[in-house]
């Protein structure tokens, strides 16, 4: 069981807002969920340090997509910290190639030119991971107790969090910025939804998403309960 969630708020390049990482101390260890972008790392190390987290003990690093401010850091991590790095096969392309729109829809010319210089995901952030999980994977074995779930739609390769306590890590899929909503860059809108209702479907307690602060799922819920034609609870339309 987590003995502690510490959540790590970042902030994006050009006041974008900012991302979360999760640091979760097991029995066994440490466990971080999402690395940042590469430019905040001096940062992130000092957080990892005040918690106690130091090279040996951050045993994986789960990586829930593969975009730059969540996956900029966990090569360098690898690296200091002796970590394995855990992430799903539908995004792999971002992190060998560092093509945030590997598995997406194409962007004009100018977006595509302007990432790649915004992001700093260079040759030295790219990596291969060391676990590839997918739907239903089992997470003990790695000292967390706790289960990956597939949820398309922010990227092929999105996955969530779900650990015995019921709290969701979801990556992307929800943001809580305003209010507790499904991301506000999605790329699969059809396929995000499905994931949500997915998600209605199960146990979950606390929500702590990629960007905005942790909420509890019945409060998703409850702002947007189920409408009469059947539109799965927590979504608006788009």
């Amino acid at each position: 069981m987590p003995t502690e969630i510490k959540p790590i708020s970042l902030p994006l390049p050009l006041r974008m807002g900012s991302v979360n990482c999760y640091l979760i101390q097991t029995h066994t260890g440490y466990v971080l969920i999402d690395s940042g972008g590469s430019g905040n790392r001096k940062e992130l190390l000092r957080h990892l340090e005040s918690a106690g987290c130091r090279p040996g003990t951050l045993k994986l690093i789960i990586l829930t997509h593969g975009d730059f401010d969540h996956t900029g850091n966990a090569a360098y991590l690898r690296r200091a910290f002796g970590s394995k790095i855990a992430m799903h096969p539908g995004d792999l392309g971002m992190a060998e190639q560092g093509d945030m729109f590997y598995n997406r829809k194409q962007p004009n010319l100018l977006i595509r030119t302007l990432v790649p210089l915004l992001t700093g995901f260079g040759k030295s952030q790219r990596f291969s991971p060391d676990v590839l999980v997918s739907d239903g994977d089992d997470l003990t074995g790695n000292g967390l107790d706790a289960r990956v779930i597939s949820i398309p739609g922010h990227s092929q390769g999105s996955i969530a969090i779900l650990t015995d306590s019921t709290d969701l890590f979801c990556g992307d899929l929800l943001e809580n910025t305003k209010e507790p909503a499904i991301g506000s860059l999605t790329d699969d809108m059809p396929s995000a939804k499905a994931s949500l209702e997915k998600l209605t479907g199960l146990k979950i307690g606390m929500v702590y998403p990629g960007h905005g602060q942790p909420f509890p799922m019945s409060h998703l819920q409850s702002k947007n309960p189920s409408s009469p034609d059947g539109e799965p609870s927590g979504i608006q339309r788009s």
